[in-house]
């Protein structure tokens, strides 16, 4: 697949950052004359991963969060959000349906929510390192050929 455009921005892992990460991503990827539907899509994983940074990676403290979105001819846009957090123990079980690791007030759909909004959605972590999670979407509209 060949690159048309590309966005990469860092902020921190404070709260409301979540809202501006989500608008950003979903400006930037416009350019693909996407639905609604796939507008919604797309700021859902983005609002789920980066949740997921300030709430599970960087825990109580203040980290960095790291997104790259990127535009593809045939009309796919791939979105990465990455921390350099604590990283995820078990990936598998992180993935499973209603699983949390804080419990609380949470539900544990995180993951689950991500995937059936995507095409695509992989999820790599190594502890004490961090977690990037990749998510693929093939938009309907127009296509760069």
């Amino acid at each position: 697949m060949k690159k048309i455009n590309e966005l990469k921005m860092i902020f921190d892992s404070r709260s409301v950052n979540e809202s501006f990460s989500r608008m950003a991503v979903s400006a930037f990827s416009s350019q693909l004359d996407m639905t609604v539907e796939e507008l919604g899509d797309i700021k859902t994983v983005v609002s789920e991963a980066v949740t997921n940074c300030i709430v599970h990676a960087y825990k109580n403290t203040i980290g960095k969060i790291y997104i790259t979105c990127t535009v593809f001819e045939n009309g796919v846009l791939r979105v990465s959000v990455r921390d350099r957090g604590c990283g995820i123990h078990d990936v598998k079980k992180a993935r499973e349906p209603l699983y949390t690791s804080v419990g609380g007030d949470r539900s544990g759909l995180g993951f689950s929510v991500m995937e059936s909004f995507s095409d695509k959605l992989s999820v790599r972590s190594k502890v004490g390192v961090g977690t990037t999670v990749t998510m693929e979407k093939r938009i309907s509209g127009k296509k760069y050929e």
